[in-house]
């Protein structure tokens, strides 16, 4: 009961400003490093013909993050600027939602997988799978329910990308699509570390070194 008023206390607490700006491990909680204003900034940049802009929600990602309450209560600003470099560049600033649905299964490998591909009907995405959003089996859910997506991301960050994050953002690179490193993809790679330098300073915090893989 205790660990969970404390909880609670952390998220209500840090609606307001908790912590200082300007520096490199600067903590707090979702609630108040994501901001409205800092999740409009993003989504509002892809365009009108983009169907399911709306889709994904600054609320959606704050009550996918509660349901990790250790990542909540210790995420930073540099993690989170981290993190949403590389939403960003994955869906287009959230509009490329049906993209990451449409990969078919003609692409899905049981043995790399390591559990059944999806029906004929049921597309997943490569994409979806690199930010850990669970398309093998309900590749619909990432079109219907921006919390259940959200909340697949989470899990697949806090045990795949989470534990690299001090090695640096390259490291990050590396643990999402280690294809685009060492001249892989130079120009995915700076279009991640440009979202990323534009987060933390949105955010106030210094991008660290190691900024590339």
């Amino acid at each position: 009961m205790a660990s969970t008023k404390i909880s609670l206390v952390l998220f209500l607490c840090l609606l307001g400003p908790c912590i200082g700006v300007g520096t490199t491990s600067a903590g707090g909680s979702v609630s108040s490093i994501v901001t409205q204003g800092f999740f409009n900034n993003i989504i509002n940049q892809a365009g009108n013909g983009c169907t399911r802009k709306r889709l994904y929600t600054r609320d959606s990602f704050i009550d996918a993050a509660n349901t990790f309450p250790n990542f909540a209560s210790s995420v930073t600003r540099r993690e989170i600027a981290t993190m949403f470099a590389h939403v960003t560049h994955e869906t287009g600033h959230f509009c490329n939602i049906e993209e990451i649905k449409k990969r078919s299964r003609g692409r899905c490998d049981e043995n790399v997988e390591q559990r059944p591909c999806p029906s004929p009907r049921k597309g997943h995405s490569g994409r979806g799978q690199s930010l850990g959003l669970d398309l093998l089996s309900q590749p619909e859910l990432v079109g219907s329910n921006p919390t259940v997506a959200f909340t697949k991301g989470l899990s697949f960050w806090i045990n795949s990308v989470r534990p690299v994050l001090n090695q640096g953002f390259g490291a990050t690179i590396r643990a999402i699509n280690g294809m685009e490193c060492n001249g892989g993809n130079s120009g995915a790679v700076n279009a991640r570390i440009g979202y990323y330098r534009d987060y933390c300073r949105q955010l106030g915090v210094d991008p660290g070194p190691n900024l590339s893989c």
